[in-house]
């Protein structure tokens, strides 16, 4: 049930932005990201003095970006303030990485006045017809009394299922105008639901299989869910895989762990997953990237090897129909699992010879120059402190991050699974904020940065303490490598200017140096990670190393290249 307060003459007339704070305070928030407008001023005076921190952006994507960050390091939904118009949209890339991601966000849209509405007044939209196919669900709250109602139902559909962002509109004159109205607290949680039954089957299965694989992915994870990952594994000695970008939710070091099916995927454990016999999918959706579009699994046909536990029921069947699917939050299901599964058994060969494959693909493939990305990026895994929390955006360079850094905590890392440019140096920020204890270092291209470089005046603004690794090789990489494969020698649209990284970093009262060596890297490296404030390190990369594994005359001779979108 709801909490609420008295209703009747005792309730306090209050504007709708107050209205609307103190409903956020109900729900826990502590902290929202916007960018301010005068749309929402009732919104912005209600913030004031209430206990939030207001965090504010440059641009409304890097807001968006910092308050899906937010959701993910603490399983809450993120909060966020735009502006109508130009406001809203520029928010739009943001929310479609909380979207593909399933992560929890609530967004709150300034909206023109309601009598002026389907005139086409100034930096009209339709917020609800706009954001319908990016979020979960999108309204326009007309009534100030009704703020609770519609805030309350805007966390429970962030939060339920598979997590994702809701969107309100709120129209400039409801929001200013006065009510007296009871305030809505999050409803009582839900008795857990006996998972018992479905542990039984699924474990039979897996036991009965020769060649079983587990992968574990989707949101809603947690440290204690990457403990029952490890223990599950060893209990029945079958490998686990992760998909693109959710390389945290189980130890890298950790017998079972046998890599990530992303972007750049290991080929060998892509064969692993083709020819299970049988497979526990526990909140993946197995997307394109997961089964290199599709090839890996065959939408076309059923999949009785697939044992499918997603908590959206829509997703189970969508694109493969399972074996056995089961509608539920995967933790969940994975702490029933653990139970019933036991102690570890003896180990077989399965579990080693798929941990081989991934210790194989660890090994350095040298790229061309005297600074080498996979040098590097070894060096950080083996130096970093387990707590520290790495972001990256999308690009090439995320590549030899993926392949070659071991994350060791759940939490630890902060990227975008629907391949969103931008998103690293935002998330850092965010990172920062909420955990200003632990090490944050941004793994970011030439290009990737400067889609939210503005940023760097909101982490100075903020105190927040980031290192960020820029790879520069004077092109977006991404581009290049496909328009090499598919159209060598004609170079068009990729190339790109970077600014002196150092003179940036001072300009934002930080501290910036250039590499040319991987020598170089690691005491860099360190000194950044003990400085105050924003430190940029460009790392300058040969611009024919355009893969972990490919130098352009690789993909010049059309190598086999993976797509990554930007």
């Amino acid at each position: 049930m709801l909490q609420g307060h008295v209703s009747g003459d005792a309730l306090m007339d209050r504007h709708g932005g107050q209205i609307l704070v103190d409903q956020l305070k109900l729900h826990g928030v502590d902290r929202a990201f916007c960018v301010p407008g005068e749309s929402f001023l009732a919104a912005l005076d209600g913030l004031y003095e209430s206990g939030i921190e207001t965090v504010v952006a440059r641009q409304e994507g890097g807001a968006a970006m910092m308050a899906e960050a937010d959701g993910k390091l603490t399983g809450r939904p993120g909060v966020l303030f735009v502006t109508r118009g130009p406001g809203a949209t520029n928010a739009a890339a943001g929310l479609h990485v909380a979207m593909h991601d399933g992560t929890p966000l609530v967004a709150f849209v300034g909206q023109i006045p309601r009598g002026f509405a389907g005139r086409g007044a100034f930096q009209e939209v339709d917020f609800p017809a706009f954001f319908a196919p990016l979020v979960k669900w999108s309204a326009e709250i007309g009534d100030t009394a009704r703020l609770p109602e519609f805030i309350a139902r805007a966390f429970r559909v962030a939060t339920s299922g598979r997590p994702g962002p809701v969107v309100l509109s709120l129209p400039e004159d409801m929001l200013s105008a006065r009510a007296r109205v009871a305030d809505l607290g999050p409803a009582a949680p839900s008795p857990l639901p006996d998972h018992r039954a479905f542990a039984a089957q699924a474990l039979s299965r897996l036991r009965r299989a020769a060649r079983p694989l587990i992968v574990a992915g989707g949101s809603g994870w947690s440290q204690a869910a990457a403990d029952d990952l490890a223990q599950l594994s060893a209990a029945l000695d079958v490998p686990v895989a992760v998909p693109f970008r959710r390389q945290d939710y189980l130890d890298n070091r950790d017998p079972g762990y046998c890599g990530d099916l992303g972007v750049g995927q290991n080929p060998a454990l892509g064969r692993l997953l083709s020819e299970a016999d049988a497979v526990l999918a526990l909140g993946t959706r197995l997307g394109e990237t997961a089964t290199s579009g599709y090839t890996l699994l065959a939408p076309e046909t059923p999949q009785p090897q697939l044992i499918h536990v997603h908590p959206d029921p829509s997703e189970i069947g969508r694109v493969y129909t399972p074996g056995l699917g089961y509608v539920a939050p995967a933790a969940e299901v994975l702490r029933a699992l653990t139970a019933a599964a036991g102690p570890a058994m003896a180990a077989t060969p399965r579990r080693a010879a798929a941990r081989a494959l991934y210790e194989a693909w660890q090994s350095p493939a040298e790229t061309p120059g005297a600074l080498k990305l996979e040098a590097v990026v070894a060096s950080l895994s083996e130096t970093l402190p387990e707590d520290a929390i790495v972001t990256n955006g999308a690009g090439n360079y995320a590549a030899w991050l993926h392949r070659y850094f071991r994350f060791k905590r759940f939490g630890t890392q902060l990227a975008p699974t629907s391949g969103s440019m931008g998103y690293g140096l935002p998330a850092a920020i965010a990172a920062g904020l909420r955990h200003p204890d632990r090490p944050v270092l941004c793994l970011a291209g030439d290009g990737c940065l400067q889609m939210t470089v503005n940023e760097l005046s909101t982490a100075a603004q903020y105190g927040v303490n980031l290192t960020v690794l820029v790879v520069n090789n004077g092109r977006y990489g991404t581009i290049r490598m496909h328009q090499e494969r598919h159209y060598p020698g004609r170079v068009s649209g990729t190339d790109l200017y970077l600014p002196n990284i150092p003179d940036l970093a001072r300009a934002y009262g930080g501290t910036g140096e250039t590499l040319r060596t991987s020598a170089e890297a690691g005491p860099a490296i360190s000194r950044a990670l003990r400085a105050r404030g924003v430190s940029l390190i460009e790392l300058v990369t040969d611009p024919q190393a355009l893969s972990t594994s490919q130098t352009l005359d690789a993909v010049r001779s059309a190598g086999q290249v993976a797509p990554i979108r930007s």
